[in-house]
């Protein structure tokens, strides 16, 4: 599986993008409108060709890499699950799926991935959404797939529903099958992050871990209007204190050796987890950085594709695009 070219937009901290990079495909593109994303991209992957620009206003005739490209990708902002979503109106999040059908007329990839919130898939108020990609896709020649996945079962530590779009060009479409789960058991909180929780020698890291055996909820990005870094609503930070983790807030840096883990004691005997712990648990490598401020940093991770989903749905797209091409049917 190698030789293939995407290109990526709205591509925020990269986990899309790296996934991909994994299955073999090299990026011709990379988009996104955030200065700390194109950072985190630049700082990772120095070679790779990032563009800081608003895909509401990205046209690919002044960038003529992006055509004769395999795969197209986007990791959206997430649609609201609400009628208001389905109006010709100002509405950012249906924008910009407007913007990435119409990219996708300009640049006729082999094959199209968008990643959004599970109920883009099946729920009824987004049916126009669904339906507007399909009347764009179809008389492009392309097939379309929905489906959800959990990034859990993938090896990310952490329960975490995607809706996917694939698209695929009919003469390739045959051979595409929605990726499969590759791992047998959930990697739990504990698992994960115990070697960062001892790597300031907190006594207690080894304890603690020992019954954080759940996968974590889903990470949140929160809001870029307003707001710092955020656990997420009352029943995610819930579960998170059942797993002996302080939520009103996170940690600098994980705890050190005079830190007494208590849940026993309220709020004081919590532990902090940090911004970095949470990439790790979003399932990016602990080299991976990610540039700017505390809060955009979370936004970034929040926001992000878990890499080995990136990964999963890569690899079943390039199984089917380098498959034998059927002649398009007539018609």
């Amino acid at each position: 599986m190698s030789g293939l070219s995407f290109v990526d937009v709205c591509s925020g901290a990269g986990g899309l993008a790296l996934g991909l990079e994994r299955a073999g495909f090299t990026p011709r593109l990379l988009l996104d409108n955030e200065s700390s994303a194109c950072d985190t991209l630049k700082a990772n992957r120095p070679h790779w060709n990032v563009l800081k620009a608003d895909l509401l206003d990205f046209d690919p005739v002044d960038h003529p890499e992006v055509y004769d490209v395999d795969l197209l990708t986007a990791g959206l902002p997430r649609v609201r699950s609400s009628a208001t979503v389905t109006r010709q109106s100002s509405d950012a999040e249906s924008r910009l799926i407007e913007a990435t059908a119409y990219l996708v007329h300009a640049v006729q990839p082999r094959a199209l991935i968008i990643e959004n919130v599970p109920t883009l898939v099946d729920e009824e108020s987004l049916a126009p959404v669904r339906e507007f990609l399909r009347e764009e896709l179809e008389h492009l020649g392309y097939v379309l797939a929905w489906f959800t996945l959990n990034a859990s079962d993938f090896g990310v530590p952490q329960h975490r529903m995607q809706g996917i779009l694939v698209a695929v060009k009919r003469q390739w479409a045959g051979a595409f099958r929605p990726p499969r789960p590759s791992v047998d058991e959930y990697v739990s909180v504990g698992e994960t992050l115990a070697p960062s929780m001892r790597s300031c020698g907190w006594p207690d890291a080894d304890r603690w871990a020992a019954q954080a055996t759940s996968v974590a909820p889903t990470v949140v990005g929160g809001s870029k209007t307003h707001g710092g870094p955020d656990f997420g609503p009352s029943g995610t930070k819930a579960k998170w204190r059942r797993m002996g983790v302080y939520t009103k807030s996170f940690g600098n840096e994980p705890p050190g050796p005079d830190f007494r883990w208590d849940p026993s004691l309220g709020d004081d005997g919590l532990v902090r987890i940090t911004v970095d712990q949470t990439a790790l648990l979003q399932g990016f490598p602990e080299a991976w950085v990610i540039s700017g401020l505390k809060t955009a940093r979370y936004r970034q991770i929040g926001h992000a594709t878990p890499p080995p989903v990136g990964e999963a749905l890569g690899r079943a797209v390039a199984e089917a695009l380098n498959g034998d091409p059927r002649p398009p049917a007539a018609g």
